[in-house]
Order: C-alpha cells, then sequence, then structure tokens
C-alpha cells in the first residue's frame, strides 16, 4: 500500500503561536512564505552595510513622504508573512503599530541578496507579483548589481525592467528616490 507524504501548511496565527509557546524562538531568522516555515541565513556585514546605507538615504530623500521599514513582516494573506530587508511604505502616522504594513501600502520593496538570490527571484518576486506590489529591486551581492522590477498587470508579473551595474543610477518609479549603484557598493 503506497502513502502519500502531504506538506502541513502553517497560517499567521499559526506561526505565532509557536513564536508564542517557544517552539519558534526570538533569535530564529525565519519568515513565512506560502504556508512554509523558511530559516534564512545569517546576516554578514556587507548585506548589514548595505541595508544600513539604503535606510539612511531612504529616510533623508523621503522625510515625511513615506515610511521606511527594515526587516520587518509584510502581511500578504494568512499563509505569508515575509521580512524584506526594506519597506518603502505610504507614510503611516502610527509607524504601523496597528497592523505590519499590507501589500496596498507598498510602494518600493528591497531585497539584500546573495545566499537567497534565488529564493527572492524564484518563489518571493511571484509572490509580490500576486500581492500586487508595484516596485520591487533585488540588490545582487554576487554581481554588484540593483536589478529592478516593475509589475505587470497584465500579467500579473514583476518583469525585470533594468538591470543596473557599477556606472548606473538606480531610480525608482514609484518614489522619488535614486542611487549610485557604485555608492551602495562602495
Amino acid at each position: 500500500m503506497a502513502s502519500s507524504v502531504q506538506r502541513i501548511q502553517f497560517t499567521v496565527e499559526e506561526y505565532y503561536k509557536m513564536a508564542g509557546t517557544g517552539i519558534l524562538k526570538q533569535e530564529d531568522r525565519v519568515e513565512l512564505i506560502h504556508g512554509e516555515i523558511f530559516r534564512m541565513s545569517p546576516i554578514n556585514s556587507l548585506h548589514a552595510g548595505i541595508v544600513n546605507f539604503f535606510t539612511r538615504r531612504l529616510l533623508k530623500a523621503l522625510e515625511g513622504k513615506a515610511s521606511v521599514c527594515i526587516q520587518n513582516p509584510l502581511s500578504i494573506d494568512e499563509h505569508s508573512e515575509p521580512q524584506p530587508d526594506v519597506l518603502v511604505t505610504h507614510f503611516s502616522q502610527d509607524d504601523y503599530r496597528n497592523h505590519h504594513p499590507r501589500p496596498e501600502d507598498v510602494l518600493l520593496l528591497i531585497e539584500v541578496s546573495d545566499a537567497t538570490l534565488r529564493l527572492d527571484r524564484d518563489t518571493k518576486l511571484p509572490l509580490y507579483a500576486r500581492a500586487g506590489i508595484p516596485e520591487c529591486w533585488i540588490v545582487n551581492l554576487r554581481k554588484k548589481q540593483i536589478e529592478i522590477y516593475r509589475l505587470d498587470k497584465e500579467k500579473a508579473a514583476l518583469t525585470l525592467a533594468q538591470r543596473c551595474e557599477l556606472g548606473d543610477t538606480a531610480e525608482s518609479a514609484t518614489v522619488p528616490f535614486s542611487v549610485s549603484v557604485a555608492e551602495v557598493f562602495g
């Protein structure tokens, strides 16, 4: 007799219960995507420094115009709550104290990718597209590039609009922000 293996899909509510009971610990770096819990890679200094760079530059460029959220949850649906490296959202007077940002709040999403490059491109980008996120950047640490993806509503997909390399400037179509790739990788 053959047996079948079935995956258990967790909800966001169950995910938080696991954290509340200690199954998932505070120091665990995990994300819930499509009901699966993904363990994230440790953050090396290059990754951290680039997130810090974007934080500083975005806060300066968008002060009072938008909120900048760093490595915080994005509530997509009942089975997905990823933690992108950087979210630029509509300005929130309460700094999202009452709920995590939702897809309709997001203007720009940035993932800094090295070990997570495949997950970010193959799993997260389609998730973000289905949620209607208008623009995503993947900062490719391996190739020192910024990949800019924009939502194609007809295809319901985030499509590559531009691959910026050293010497290029990456410019957002959704918020007043641009940055030299050379500055990012300084």
